[in-house]
């Protein structure tokens, strides 16, 4: 990795945990989180933010991690799948065998959860269209649609509705 100018020291809040670090002005998100922190539930895929497999949430709202320095992120609350803990979107994946290898999972769990935050009660045509920023090669979409219909089933009954 090239190192670009003096480190700057940041702080930040990385699932519900505040962390204080030095950083390269070079240094990805994506790259803090997996090579620094040990975070490798974000994936690291295209770098160049056609995939999605990084996407995480940057106060609450999906990003592509390879696209986003660590510098800009000060101050900022980042969740990644390792801060969901057995969200019902994660039970819908496994139910509805939403993934089949498992490399883009993580990134579009994070970008559905995100949907389900901003809009939980969207139209097909909304779930296709907020997920289009993530690439899956192996499922087709179908047990991915159908687990976003299930966690947001759940969700409503979990709200008593």
């Amino acid at each position: 990795m090239t190192i670009y100018g003096p480190a700057e020291t940041i702080e930040l809040q990385i699932n519900m945990e505040s962390i204080r670090l030095a950083v390269q002005p070079g240094l990805s998100l994506m790259r803090l989180l997996r090579e620094r922190l040990g975070l490798t539930g974000t994936r690291c895929g295209c770098e160049n933010g056609d995939c999605g497999a990084c996407t995480v949430l940057l106060a609450g709202v999906p990003v592509k991690s390879c696209m986003v320095l660590a510098v800009e992120c000060a101050g900022q609350a980042i969740r990644t799948i390792e801060g969901l803990r057995d969200h019902p979107l994660q039970r819908a994946f496994t139910a509805e065998q939403g993934f089949q290898c498992g490399f883009c999972t993580s990134g579009m769990i994070m970008n559905a959860v995100a949907l389900l935050e901003a809009h939980p009660q969207p139209d097909e045509a909304a779930d296709r269209e907020w997920l289009q920023s993530n690439l899956c090669r192996c499922t087709g979409y179908e047990g991915i649609r159908r687990a976003l219909a299930r966690a947001r089933r759940e969700m409503a009954e979990d709200r008593g509705g």
